[in-house]
């Protein structure tokens, strides 16, 4: 007969027998965790573990011709404002959006807001109410089209359910913000923010509201700020596309909502190019959200280096003695002025220089802007591209070419000036010379016509050419037309009968004699000045006027794209009438613009100009190249009430001999430097 086991041994065995299940269980846990399904839980490990972000790529950098950098950048703070996590709770977005709004405003932070609506106690719609894309915006969410400004508040507070205690300015402002995120999810609220307002973004735990790091452009000069111009939050009507225009909205171009993009100038001109192909990184954290390692998935590359045609030494120059010419004007007078100069290179349309006065500072441009746009002296406006002005007497050179081509004169041909042009019943214009001082330029040919500046001559000489060959020349100038610069310009008008019964105004063949002389209806900017000027001297050869010189990638590794076009039409001009059409230039600077051309460092050629416009003072206009004999660059000056043009002579022999006397570029890019 067996006997049972002690109590307490039996116990013992039943405790091994138990943790020998345990074990078994646990291994085979294990084995199924760790074998079975390990990939799939590695994986989950991961994904708890790690984030996805978006690494920002920098933007590219802007030099000038000779390797100099205009604009780089810097890493700076952005503010994303997000309404994803407010769902349909329009009140919670609301107050969160005004809770941010009163915080920028006691820290005078500015934000985006592009909704065409004046801020303030009594809104009123801005011009840019009555865009496409604004209209579109209002038929989208069925706003009401033809509103007034207090219609239209009214309708946004209910579309966005603003709430009454709300005021009319308060309202305004979050419906600004409201329009920004319509359509989209995010936007960038304010970048290149203050340390300050960081700070009290984090220790405030204002919701929607997310830091990001982005890079700020550096401004390496003060000077052309109406090339370069500036970078900016997507704004709402940029962002979509516009089917009826044809525009294609940086939503379609695989921008992000918060991206910065180029505003005007060349930053948006060369947008492709400038703008960079952002990275994605994993960054892992442990419990505590500290960051234990990170991994790029995708490396962000930063944009490309765009190099300019401009001399930024030449702007230097172009740009200081345009603002003294024009403030020792106003010294005299008290009348303020604007003006522009224009410099292109002969033979290839490289726009050298172009200034505008009165100009800006862009490093200071967001802050100064309210102040800007209120100048009465319109500062923001190029007057170099977007300025159309009568060339006056500069078209006389235009004149000359048409008729000595057509053969209705000889560089030989005299035309006895008789003070009074007597041809037509009326008008019967006068001469200059006759007007001031009872006397005639007597017996003249097309040489001395343009050193005299004879109205008489080019009465007579535009009255037998007609005025559809003097536009058939001024056409194949480039005069009247956009010069294909990248940044935009005004094409202008170039008088004819078509042009005036298109526009409801008269024409008569009084018209077509004042065309001659460079009035009428003619308009154009001082770049289609400089432009035909170098058209003319090069023989006829008209190139598009363009700042791209070209593209080179981030490191200077590789070069991307490189301007060489060639010309859009040649004229042919004959050796004959361009000996002519020269000659009177260069001998104009022997003779009344002796005075400035004497400390010339080459030969020249000009041609001076004035244009009556309505006011007490005449806008004054002056073109000129060099060298005479082998023609480099061409220039044009215009200053609006500038008098007679031969007072800008000064001024183009600055330009002439910094262009002539320049040297070396030590603080140019060596082939590999690497930019970033």
């Amino acid at each position: 007969m067996m006997k049972n086991p002690h109590p307490a041994r039996r116990r013992v065995y039943m405790l091994l027998a138990f943790f020998g299940a345990f074990l078994l269980l646990f291994f085979a846990v294990l084995y199924d965790a760790q074998v079975v399904h390990g990939s799939e839980n590695r994986a989950k490990s991961i994904t708890s573990n790690t984030a996805s972000e978006t690494v920002t790529a920098s933007r590219g950098i802007i030099t000038d011709r000779n390797g100099k950098v205009l604009v780089s950048n810097r890493l700076a703070y952005t503010l994303v404002f997000d309404k994803s996590a407010f769902g349909k709770d329009d009140g919670a977005l609301n107050d969160a959006i005004w809770r941010l709004i009163q915080l920028c405003q006691e820290l005078d932070v500015p934000w985006n807001d592009t909704l065409p609506m004046t801020t303030g106690v009594i809104p009123q719609l801005k011009t840019a109410a009555r865009s496409n894309a604004f209209q579109e915006y209002l038929k989208d969410n069925e706003l009401p089209e033809n509103a007034s400004a207090s219609e239209l508040i009214g309708a946004l507070r209910e579309l966005y359910a603003i709430d009454e205690r709300y005021t009319t300015a308060q309202a305004r402002l979050i419906a600004g913000v409201r329009y920004e995120l319509d359509g989209r999810s995010s936007y960038t609220f304010a970048e290149d923010v203050s340390s300050e307002l960081i700070s009290r973004i984090t220790d405030g735990h204002y919701e929607g509201v997310t830091i990001k790091t982005a890079a700020a452009r550096v401004y390496n000069t003060k000077l052309a700020a109406h090339i370069l111009g500036t970078v900016g939050a997507i704004w709402q009507e940029e962002w979509r596309s516009d089917e009826k225009t044809g525009y294609v909205g940086y939503a379609d171009r695989g921008y992000s909502m918060n991206d910065l993009v180029g505003k005007d100038g060349v930053e948006k001109a060369f947008e492709e190019y400038l703008h960079g192909v952002d990275g994605r990184r994993l960054i892992t954290t442990d419990e505590n959200g500290k960051l234990t390692g990170e991994l790029y998935t995708r490396k962000p590359q930063p944009g490309g280096t765009v190099a300019l045609t401009i001399d930024i030494d030449l702007q230097q120059v172009a740009e200081d003695t345009l603002a003294s010419t024009i403030q020792g004007m106003v010294d005299k007078d008290s009348n303020e002025r604007g003006g522009a100069v224009a410099v292109v290179q002969v033979g290839t349309g490289e726009v050298l220089a172009l200034a505008s006065y009165p100009t800006y500072d862009l490093e200071t441009f967001n802050q100064n802007y309210e102040e800007l746009a209120a100048d009465e002296r319109l500062p923001m406006f190029n007057r170099a591209t977007q300025g159309i002005y009568a060339p006056g007497s500069t078209f006389k050179l235009c004149t000359s070419v048409a008729a000595l081509e057509e053969g209705i004169i000889t560089p030989t041909t005299i035309i006895q000036d008789k003070g009074i042009y007597t041809y037509y019943k009326d008008p019967q214009p006068m001469c200059w010379i006759w007007r001031q001082a009872r006397t005639t330029h007597g017996r003249i040919n097309v040489s001395q016509a343009i050193v005299d500046s004879c109205n008489y001559f080019y009465y007579e000489v535009g009255r037998l050419t007609g005025i559809k060959k003097l536009d058939e020349y001024a056409t194949a100038f480039g005069l009247g037309q956009h010069t294909g610069i990248e940044i935009g310009d005004e094409s202008g008008v170039l008088a004819s009968p078509e042009w005036a019964e298109a526009h409801d105004r008269e024409w008569t063949d009084g018209q077509t004699i004042t065309a001659a002389i460079g009035q009428s209806y003619n308009l154009f900017t001082p770049l289609q000045l400089a432009n035909y000027v170098a058209t003319l001297v090069s023989g006829g050869e008209h190139y598009e006027a363009h700042l791209l010189k070209n593209v080179k990638s981030y490191d200077n590794s590789r070069i991307i794209d490189v301007y060489d076009k060639g010309t859009l039409n040649e004229m042919h001009i004959s050796e004959s009438t361009m000996a002519a059409v020269t000659k009177g230039m260069h001998d104009l600077t022997h003779d009344s613009l002796q005075g400035a051309f004497s400390r010339c460092v080459v030969e020249a050629g000009a041609k001076t100009g004035s244009a009556q416009v309505g006011t007490d003072i005449a806008n004054g206009t002056f073109v000129a190249y060099a060298p005479y004999d082998d023609p480099e660059i061409a220039i044009a000056i215009v200053v609006e009430k500038g008098g007679s043009g031969s007072l800008l002579a000064n001024a183009a022999v600055d330009i002439i001999n910094a262009w002539f006397t320049r040297g070396g570029s030590s603080a140019s890019l060596g082939e590999n430097t690497l930019l970033q």
